[in-house]
């Protein structure tokens, strides 16, 4: 795979993970490794001070103003020329070498006040067999007043030791360190490996659902999902479930134009047969053309407004509702019906501008059609649930005298007219119930409390 195409999910999760995990142990080495160094450099400090306070506490001056070591030795390596620890006492009219100092090179040292600590280091220095080396020194200022005459006598003493110790012990530190800290890395990048591997499973698994909806062995996703795929899974299953019904819906609009014709087709060949007379023959060609052009009509009014996109903008309501109810005043304009808006602030529809228009026009014209003299238009946000978009309730009330409950499902039959004496299709509210039914919402016809004669109701649940 060529660095300029997309890596899988698991690969870049490994990948970053792989190179957080070695910038991690990278920087923990280095703290390490430098908390190691400042301790051992403490220690030695400690070592050699505990050395120059031995020197200050057993060693004195003779009366020649010669320095005496203690009697016994604080260190062997102290009468060892050339051994890496060796010690120098400075006071104002000369100075002493331990004999480990005999034959290196060592920084000469200076007086220092009484009481003061100098640790310093590394200092160059030249070994018993001429390399370069380096050391650290310890310098520790004395007086001493030996009680008489003589009054006080300042010194100091300077304890060296060469890096060789330090350097070992910093070497082996660091081999076990890295080698601990590569054996943890590679243990950390396998689990990584796992981890990923666990975690990213219900991805996979979607995607080998995905796949056998694809190849049709199944019909549709699983519910059984971590929460951070199921706004996923639950999109792609509304698609699917939205597709196949639009399918079915194309299918049986085609189903049901072809049935509806064949009567029209048949009888009209049935009188072509008969040879019946021209001014009869005429008239029933006339009233079957009518007939098949309102069924046309129809099938063609029900697939367009049929379906809706998942994931269609917001569509405000209130100026295609002010459109419609422009339109219908003119149309109604001999019974002087007053429409209502009781609009909710900001509330929207969430689908097709068709569908928002074929719902609206339907209602309205059907309420204005039979209101006396008033028509209200309610439109508040519906049920809300988690970060879903809000539902909707849209509702038509008029004055008019009203549907019987028994008559409730039968207007809204497709084909079905409330009265024969006024004109229609008796299609308008079979549009309006599927539309409803394509956003999985509901349509209730019921006696209007506000102005007395139906109320027509639709309730839309959110959204994806």
């Amino acid at each position: 795979m060529s660095w300029g195409q997309p890596r899988s999910l698991q690969a870049r999760q490994l990948l970053a993970a792989s190179l957080g995990l070695l910038a991690f142990l990278a920087l923990a080495g280095y703290a390490l490794d430098r908390a190691f160094l400042e301790t051992a450099e403490s220690n030695l400090r400690q070592r050699l001070k505990s050395y120059a306070l031995a020197y200050a506490a057993e060693g004195e001056f003779a009366r020649s103003g010669e320095f005496i070591p203690p009697y016994e030795s604080i260190d062997p390596r102290l009468e060892m020329p050339g051994s890496g620890l060796y010690a120098e006492v400075v006071f104002p009219n000369g100075h002493w070498d331990s004999p480990s100092a005999v034959g290196p090179d060592l920084p000469a040292g200076t007086m220092l006040p009484p009481r003061t600590e100098r640790f310093e280091g590394p200092l160059p220095i030249t070994e018993l067999d001429g390399a370069p080396g380096e050391a650290y020194r310890f310098g520790y200022g004395v007086i001493q007043d030996p009680g008489d005459a003589r009054g006080e006598f300042p010194y100091t003493i300077y304890i060296l030791e060469n890096t060789t110790q330090l350097s070992r012990q910093v070497e082996v530190f660091r081999e076990a360190l890295w080698q601990y800290l590569g054996g943890a890395g590679l243990i950390l990048l396998l689990l990584q490996g796992l981890i990923l591997r666990w975690s990213l499973l219900p991805l996979r698994r979607v995607i080998d659902e995905l796949k056998r909806v694809q190849r049709g062995l199944a019909s549709r996703m699983s519910e059984r999902h971590p929460r951070e795929l199921e706004p996923l899974t639950e999109s792609i299953n509304a698609f699917i479930e939205s597709e196949r019904e639009n399918l079915d819906r194309q299918r049986n609009t085609l189903a049901d134009l072809a049935h509806s014709l064949k009567t029209p087709l048949a009888v009209l060949r049935a009188r072509l047969e008969d040879q019946a007379p021209e001014a009869e023959l005429r008239e029933e060609v006339d009233h079957q053309l009518r007939r098949m052009g309102d069924l046309v009509s129809y099938q063609l009014a029900r697939a367009a407004s049929g379906g809706h996109a998942l994931f269609a903008a917001p569509i405000p309501i209130e100026p295609h509702a002010e459109q419609i109810v422009r339109g219908l005043e003119k149309v109604y304009a001999s019974k002087g019906v007053l429409c209502e808006f009781d609009l909710a602030e900001g509330v929207q529809f969430h689908g097709e501008p068709g569908d928002l228009q074929e719902l609206l026009g339907n209602l309205l014209e059907n309420a204005f059609k039979w209101a006396g003299a008033r028509v209200l238009l309610t439109v508040r946000p519906g049920e809300v649930a988690g970060n879903r978009r809000p539902g909707l309730l849209l509702a038509v009330d008029d004055d008019g005298p009203g549907i019987p409950e028994e008559k409730v499902a039968l207007i809204l039959q497709r084909g079905v007219r409330g009265d024969e004496r006024v004109h229609g299709h008796g299609i308008g509210l079979a549009i309006v119930q599927d539309i409803v039914r394509s956003y999985r919402g509901t349509l209730d016809v019921s006696p209007s409390a506000e102005l007395g004669g139906t109320r027509f109701e639709v309730q839309l649940p959110p959204g994806l």
